[in-house]
């Protein structure tokens, strides 16, 4: 299929940055990127301009990476909370996206597309994760996603989050000992000896 040969005008996620030359379908050419004002047709006489588009382009440019690097500066470190259905060892019943976390930005006055929330996979498992935001191709933040059990943590009982996957095993492991302890006490107490189970 041909192809239609655009300037970029701005970033635009996956394709390229502003005054990249891109090739796209004309569809994606016709119906969003140059009635959105993001590129411009890469006609004969439009690439003769494409010096003094660019350096249009790069004045643009300076000021967005002004504004990127003022946001990545707020961004930074912010801290997202959520909630969500986890099992025994802090495995989620489900998993937190990138559309949630984006909501939850949102919520503190960040408005992030959620394709720049560098998840390469869903969250699966409380604690606290480092996510990656990708805001343009050079500058990212890191932001602080805390996954925490609904109803409270799971065999948690010196932190409000259990992090570490080892330490949730280990604490899994040590609270079945303390219950079969518990049964071999009730054992005891009822003066039957230990090995000998309930089956008469």
């Amino acid at each position: 299929m041909s192809q239609v040969d655009l300037i970029l005008v701005e970033a635009v996620h996956g394709l390229g940055e502003a005054g990249d030359l891109v090739a796209v379908k004309p569809g994606y050419a016709r119906n969003y990127l140059v009635p959105q004002g993001k590129a411009i047709l890469a006609t004969e006489s439009k690439m003769r301009e494409l010096g003094h588009k660019k350096r249009i382009i790069a004045e643009k440019v300076a000021r967005d990476m002004s504004n990127l690097q003022a946001a990545r500066a707020k961004l930074e470190g912010t801290s997202v909370s959520i909630s969500a259905r986890a099992g025994d060892e802090g495995k989620l019943f489900g998993s937190v996206t990138t559309a949630q976390i984006a909501e939850l930005l949102a919520a503190k006055g960040f408005e992030i597309d959620r394709r720049r929330i560098d998840l390469r996979e869903p969250i699966k498992e409380v604690g606290e994760h480092s996510v990656p935001v990708k805001l343009h191709r050079d500058i990212s933040a890191n932001i602080q996603v805390v996954v925490t059990a609904e109803g409270g943590t799971v065999e948690a009982d010196d932190d409000d989050v259990v992090r570490d996957p080892d330490e949730i095993e280990d604490r899994r492991r040590r609270a079945s000992r303390r219950r079969a302890d518990d049964d071999d006490d009730d054992d005891d107490d009822s003066g039957k000896p230990g090995d000998a189970a309930a089956d008469d």
